[in-house]
């Protein structure tokens, strides 16, 4: 089933113009030029935005296959993009664990956060594409590397759940050790700025610091998402756009979930087996091809099933 036929380059160009402009009006129309505190209300409605703006999508895409492949193809390319879509907003929610931690450890004031975010949202979108490409690209040449990714997040769940409740202690990051030892960095935040001039010499301030910390962490996730969506498809484009779909709801996410982080204690151990159960499902290909459905079901099934016992657990504990 390669839609490759029906989605030419003007696809793929309209679909970046359109991350593009809608980053566009966030950052420069709809506040995002004066440093502000985003609300829970604002986050609620930015989430659901890019959550109605994906299923949209989703439904124009089966609509356009529909009329130019047939029902089968299109019923079979919109299951693969929702899946794919719920699968990397699952894997997501544990960027925005370490978003908490980064921002708490460097105590960044609210109406900072914000302008990290999106330019972090933006170079995750640049690193997602060159590494999907880079994905497709060695996936077509050798087949035989869906294993490889298969073994890889079996390891990596396995790790998660191993070390699911261990700190992390961010004194210790190897990029922030070199930053702290290299480059002048100021003590105090100036705004939003990430860097400053002071006596004539160009100082970086600490919120410089935090934007290569959330960059260093797209980019270890990133290791993870990928062969993961390559576990439910290898067509570039669904692979591509159900990123980026998820990626562009993380920054919205954040400010929604980032007070009730202690409620979610659970979720790393059901994003664990979720990558697990997806390396699984690569490896035993061969033998057995897990239904997109049924993958779905499970994936979801297992994460509502982790978010549900830790808003019970913690209600239990606090008594109400």
């Amino acid at each position: 089933m390669d839609i490759s036929s029906v989605i030419t380059p003007i696809f793929w160009v309209g679909f970046i113009t359109f991350v593009l402009a809608m980053l566009a009006i966030d950052l420069f129309v709809l506040g995002g030029k004066s440093a502000h505190r985003v609300s829970a209300r604002e986050a609620l409605a930015w989430t659901a935005t890019w959550v109605t703006l994906s299923l949209s999508f989703c439904a124009l895409l089966w609509w356009w296959l529909d009329a130019e492949m047939g029902r089968a193809v299109a019923n079979a390319k919109a299951l693969e993009f929702l899946t794919g879509y719920v699968i990397e907003l699952s894997l997501s929610v544990d960027n925005i664990f370490v978003f908490i931690m980064i921002f708490s450890y460097f105590a960044v004031p609210p109406e900072y956060q914000r302008r990290v975010l999106i330019y972090g949202v933006l170079g995750a979108i640049v690193m997602r594409a060159t590494m999907i490409l880079a994905g497709a690209y060695l996936v077509t040449r050798f087949h035989w590397i869906l294993y490889f990714f298969g073994l890889f997040l079996v390891v990596t769940g396995f790790k998660m759940l191993i070390f699911a409740e261990k700190e992390t202690d961010l004194s210790t990051n190897p990029i922030l050790k070199w930053m702290r030892g290299h480059l002048r960095i100021t003590h105090e935040y100036h705004g939003e700025k990430f860097t400053v001039m002071k006596e004539g010499a160009r100082w970086f301030t600490p919120l410089f610091l935090v934007l290569v910390l959330i960059e260093t962490s797209d980019v270890i996730f990133a290791v993870d998402s990928i062969p993961a969506i390559f576990a439910i498809t290898t067509d570039p484009f669904i692979v591509f756009t159900s990123n980026i779909f998820a990626i562009m709801g993380l920054r919205s996410m954040y400010f929604l979930l980032a007070d009730l982080n202690g409620r979610f204690h659970l979720l790393k151990y059901g994003l664990a087996m979720v990558l697990v159960f997806i390396g699984v499902k690569m490896l035993i290909v061969e033998f057995y091809k897990v239904p997109i459905g049924l993958a779905l079901g499970i994936v979801a099934l297992v994460i509502v099933s982790s978010v549900a016992a830790s808003l019970i657990a913690t209600r239990d504990r606090s008594g109400k």
